[in-house]
């Protein structure tokens, strides 16, 4: 009996004897093809969807570890050796407690016998009254573990260098300055060693034109405000602002000064952004939102970048061609990399790319404008509320200049006004908190820190504690000055770091006390000053420590 093919049962092969078994066979795989085509789109949605469940799951659980089991094991580790404070609270620590206190501290001014403290750090203030000066503290779910030991300090900053790193900063701050400042490791050495002998003293003489020029106009824009009446009232905390900041644009830069000046505007409005920023709870990612304020942000950093790009290039491009320019902090760093880089090759661990050098300039605004402006500010509150030390001051540098413009040997001779910026560092230290953390578990003191932990100097504390500097800490005393900062802190010279210490000790604190030794000396010469009947005392913390309703002062000229 003859075989009967067996039919295709699909209705899609209808007809297919009819065209031949190889016709056939070739249809029935773009059949199968076609098939395999619409199936395949579900089970890509299915691995997507498995692979977005299996990250969200692992983000939770970096979250949970985060947020919950990381803080409680380092929390019972630290404990488990004695440390008292507060507990961890789910999920931000202390944050909301600080916040509500600094709240509350900043409707009360101060009169001028209160100490500081309790109104700059309230938290901190009250944990160290509850617990003792080695106590746990939370900024969100990391510990930090105060120390006030000042040979404890010594050992953080110094002796075991390299052990205790910077804490990580937070991105939103990236764009306003990073550099020197936020390195660790072999990345802070190189950046340390080119751009240290750019603030070496003798270079520093070179830029004494640069301070004078600044001062000059200043003293000149207020001689015309006084010249009616012989006296006129105004706010000195904008003005000290703008002087430092012409004072860093010249310096910095030199013939670049406008250029210097618009960075200057720019870095200022990036502060007031990000101070706004700052205002909130910091959520990951946010900042690449289009936000109108994001926006700007991003607009005046690549503005900035793109005007100190220029500068550099030109430096660099003058530089090769044998015109060098070593007398302003800009030339004298290109200079330093350059030559790191003839002597080592191009290496990528050897001297500094553009947009390193970027962001050294960057930090030269931050730091170099914030810190001595703060500086003049508190000198002339307290040298207003002391008129004696003023007059003191008036009478040693009429000693040594007269009525003479003040050069750069003669401020090095001015004992008292060194022994009243000193002091005012020591009451108003720029930066109230420095702060390490532990990269590995390590041991101080005797107690063993693990990996993970915020080790908080609180510096304006030990700037105030009755131990060290007597139960007169809180006033100002120069005199207690006179034979030198380690007999005035009972033979602690580390009871007193204003600019940090060790090998990380600041840069620029000869730069700094210059600046602020020729324009109080140029003040003093030509003006005497007292307090406002407006004035209000309210020193706040806003990267710096700073006066929170300015600083109203009444300015006499000196007959």
């Amino acid at each position: 009996m003859p075989r009967v093919a067996k039919q295709p049962s699909s209705c899609f092969t209808h007809g297919l004897e009819e065209r031949g078994t190889l016709t056939w066979r070739r249809q029935r795989s773009m059949v199968t093809s076609d098939m395999l085509t619409v199936l395949m789109p579900d089970k890509a949605l299915w691995a997507a969807e498995a692979a977005a469940g299996a990250g969200l799951l692992l983000w939770a659980l970096w979250l949970a570890a985060w947020l919950w089991w990381r803080p409680r094991r380092l929390e019972r580790a630290l404990r488990a050796q004695g440390l008292l404070g507060t507990r961890y609270r789910f999920p931000s620590g202390d944050l909301k407690e600080n916040a509500r206190l600094v709240r509350e501290a900043l409707v009360k001014p101060l009169a001028f016998s209160q100490c500081v403290i309790p109104r700059v750090s309230p938290l901190l203030h009250r944990a160290i009254g509850q617990y003792g000066k080695l106590c746990i503290t939370w900024a969100g779910p990391v510990p930090r573990v105060t120390i006030m030991d000042p040979n404890l300090v010594r050992e953080i900053l110094s002796t075991k260098f390299g052990h205790f790193m910077k804490p990580k900063i937070n991105p939103l701050w990236k764009v306003l300055a990073t550099g020197l400042a936020n390195y660790d490791g072999e990345k802070w050495v190189r950046h340390r060693r080119i751009i240290n002998p750019a603030f070496h003293v003798e270079k520093l003489k070179h830029m004494q034109p640069a301070f004078f020029t600044c001062c000059s106009e200043l003293i000149g824009r207020w001689e015309k405000l006084v010249e009616p009446s012989g006296t006129c009232e105004l706010d000195v905390w904008p003005e000290f602002q703008n002087l430092t900041g012409d004072v860093i644009s010249r310096t910095a830069f030199g013939s670049c000064y406008e250029e210097g000046r618009r960075i200057f505007q720019l870095q200022a409005e990036q502060a007031e952004l990000l101070i706004k920023a700052s205002q909130s709870v910091y959520i990951p990612g946010y900042r690449f939102l289009p936000t109108p304020m994001n926006r700007r942000r991003k607009q005046v950093d690549k503005e900035v970048r793109s005007l100190l790009r220029g500068m550099i290039e030109k430096r660099e491009n003058a530089i090769k061609y044998g015109v060098k320019n070593s007398t302003d902090l800009l030339g004298l760093m290109i200079e330093s990399n350059l030559k790191q880089f003839e002597e080592h090759g191009k290496s990528k661990n050897v001297g500094m790319t553009t947009e390193e050098v970027i962001e050294e300039c960057k930090l030269f605004y931050f730091a170099g404008q914030e810190t001595t402006s703060v500086l003049l500010n508190w000198t002339i509150v307290l040298l207003s509320i002391y008129p004696t030390w003023q007059e003191r001051a008036r009478e040693e540098l009429m000693q040594v200049f007269g009525k003479n413009s003040p050069d750069f040997d003669g401020l090095s001779h001015l004992k008292i006004m060194s022994m009243i910026l000193h002091e005012v560092l020591r009451l108003y230290p720029p930066v109230v908190l420095l702060g390490r953390r532990t990269y590995k578990t390590m041991e101080l003191g005797g107690i063993t820190y693990p990996k993970g932990v915020m080790l908080s100097l609180p510096v304006i504390f030990i700037h105030h504690d009755p131990e060290i500097w007597g139960e007169d800490a809180h006033e100002f005393k120069p005199e207690r000055l006179a034979n030198g900062i380690s007999k005035a802190a009972q033979n602690n010279q580390m009871a007193f770091f204003p600019f940090g210490w060790g090998p990380r000790i600041c840069l620029g604190q000869n730069f700094a006390m210059s600046e602020a030794k020729m324009c109080l000396t140029m003040i003093l010469q030509r003006f005497k000053f007292e307090l406002s009947p407006s004035y209000i005392h309210a020193p706040y913390t806003v990267i710096t420590l700073q006066p929170q309703h300015g600083t109203q002062v009444v300015l006499h000229t000196l007959r």
